[in-house]
């Protein structure tokens, strides 16, 4: 299995959250974790899907101008690459290769729109 871009950005926005970004068909697949993650097995965050991102934006650091959407700083917290193992439908599960987190994580989806659990299984 080919390796892909993983990132967590933290994004001090109206609210401080983490924005997990898996690169897949070709654009950065985007969760918002209100908590920051946890490389520890039976913690589970909440993870709301965002829109999509270019690829590029894996490597923004900065501020997002007041005025513009997610206005604030956003920092790269966590990167390196991921394997999926299981992508179907409301679930996915990945093996990350991170400097923070490394494993196996898994993305559940609830049964209120965009909403998910993220976990390290």
């Amino acid at each position: 299995m080919s390796r892909k871009i993983y990132v967590i950005q933290k994004h001090q926005a109206r609210k401080l959250h983490f924005d997990l970004r898996l690169e897949m068909n070709n654009v950065l697949k985007s969760w918002a974790i209100p908590k920051e993650p946890l490389n520890k097995k039976g913690i589970k965050r909440l993870a709301v899907q965002v829109e999509d991102h270019d690829l590029d934006y894996a490597n923004f650091e900065g501020t997002i101008p007041e005025g513009f959407y997610g206005a604030g700083k956003v920092e790269i917290w966590d990167k390196g690459t991921y394997e999926l193992e299981k992508l179907e439908e409301g679930k996915i599960v990945f093996k990350i290769y991170g400097e923070k987190l490394k494993g196996k994580f898994c993305l559940i989806k609830l049964k209120k729109e965009n909403y998910w659990i993220f976990f390290k299984i």
